[in-house]
């Protein structure tokens, strides 16, 4: 998908303000209490989703998020296909004041690809 300059600054951006889990992290991470949470369309979420994950689409993201995680030191693994959306989607969990938010490097696609 090709996006606009402005989007992928931002996302670039977000990037480097969260950190990042590699695809192979996360099965550990999860057994360890993280959560995480799909951020992509219900219908992208309805096709294939991480095991036990929490949806929240991203336009809902800021406006819902508290009533499903209220404890703001949640490890939370924010995905979407790729980067883009994860990354936005952790910073802006870091905004609202979740300090352990983190995205899914390579999103979904990273984790199916290990098999």
């Amino acid at each position: 998908m090709a996006y606009t300059d402005k989007f992928q600054q931002l996302a670039d951006t977000a990037m480097t303000q969260v950190q990042n889990v590699s695809a192979d992290q996360v099965d550990a991470l999860l057994k360890q209490g993280a959560v995480a949470l799909d951020i992509r369309d219900k219908e992208e979420h309805d096709t294939d989703h991480l095991a036990g994950s929490l949806h929240v689409s991203r336009g809902k993201l800021e406006m819902n998020i508290e009533s499903l995680l209220p404890d703001l030191n949640t490890t939370v693994l924010c995905y979407c296909n790729a980067n883009n959306r994860g990354a936005l989607s952790a910073n802006t969990l870091r905004q609202l004041g979740y300090v352990n938010a983190r995205y899914i490097a390579g999103g979904l696609k990273a984790y199916r690809a290990l098999g």
